[in-house]
């Protein structure tokens, strides 16, 4: 997931991890801690990513609840009054109806539950505020109950393709190579925000985006290009080594190509997050993990990153497929 990604003015002072400084302190000075947290988390991630889907399931719910609960407490610190029940319970369906059935069951669930929520609202005693309860109980359900919920579907690719293009597309793909593509995708958005931590820290000087995120620079975004292309590179000869069958589909260059698309997605996914957190005025997205902040702080990268994964896999297989011969 995203290495600790963090805004920083002069009401909230954080660290930054596209340029790695921060106001006031020494850049790294949380640096031990996020190397313990990432060291905890990690090998357990890894795990998770290579056994059966519902291990994968189980473990987007959690984060899904940790995440959605505190999108909605930032939204508290602006005054709305999220209905956070209704919305946690429909994030946390969204990745069980995408393994039941298909992302697109999922798509039309988010639309009943925008239904939902302004029903839902027509009930409420307290009239105030109800645009900003509406759509911010939707937009957390989306954020993150829906976005996340493709990490459940990256997974299980070949069953996707089949639904999809029917069996005879999903033929060549190998059942578990959608275990390669999510722990491929989750490891370049973490070693791209690590690069961007270091370079960025070391060489930053040009603001990438200074009304969002004034510490973001471009020498540290280009870090993460760079970072991750390194990562997705070692992935690839790390499964071509040991297990061909996974990575067979995505050639060097493939693998390339998408970590720098998913290194752009991930710094858009960061300034989103970030631009969240400056307007409700808090530091961090919650105080879970030591040294990165909240579950948002980690996975907001991936967030996005992930289900740009998916459908570019999706659209090469329907565009290969449709190739004569």
């Amino acid at each position: 997931m995203s290495e600790a990604t963090q805004d920083e003015d002069s009401k909230v002072p954080e660290s930054d991890s596209v340029s790695g400084k921060s106001n006031g302190r020494k850049p790294r000075s949380n640096l031990t801690l996020r190397l313990i947290t990432a060291a905890l988390l990690i090998p357990p991630i890894i795990f998770v990513i290579f056994q059966p889907g519902p291990w994968v399931l189980g473990t987007v719910l959690v984060i899904t609840m940790f995440g959605v609960s505190e999108f909605y407490d930032m939204i508290e610190a602006k005054g709305a009054e999220p209905l956070r029940t209704f919305g946690m319970t429909a994030a946390a369906a969204l990745p069980v109806i995408a393994y039941l059935g298909s992302e697109y069951l999922a798509t039309l669930v988010l639309s009943a539950v925008l239904l939902g929520v302004m029903v839902a609202q027509l009930g409420k005693a307290r009239i105030a505020e109800s645009l900003a309860s509406i759509s911010g109980t939707f937009f957390g359900v989306f954020y993150v109950g829906w976005l996340l919920s493709h990490a459940v579907v990256l997974r299980s690719f070949e069953a996707q393709v089949a639904q999809r293009f029917g069996p005879d597309a999903a033929a060549g793909i190998h059942p578990e190579a959608g275990a390669f593509y999510l722990f491929f995708t989750i490891s370049v958005v973490i070693g791209g925000d690590v690069g961007a931590y270091f370079v960025g820290g070391a060489y930053g000087k040009r603001k990438l985006a200074p009304f969002v995120s004034p510490n973001k620079t471009v020498e540290g975004a280009l870090g993460a290009m760079a970072a991750g292309m390194i990562v997705a590179l070692f992935n690839k000869v790390l499964f071509d080594t040991f297990w061909p069958e996974l990575s067979d589909d995505l050639g060097f260059l493939a693998c390339a190509i998408l970590a720098v698309v998913l290194n752009v997605v991930g710094i858009l996914g960061d300034l989103v997050e970030s631009l969240l957190k400056r307007d409700a005025q808090v530091k961090d997205s919650g105080g879970i993990l030591p040294g990165t902040g909240g579950v948002l702080d980690r996975i907001d990268s991936n967030l996005l990153a992930i289900p740009v994964m998916y459908y570019l896999l999706l659209a090469y297989t329907f565009i290969t497929q449709s190739l004569p011969g």
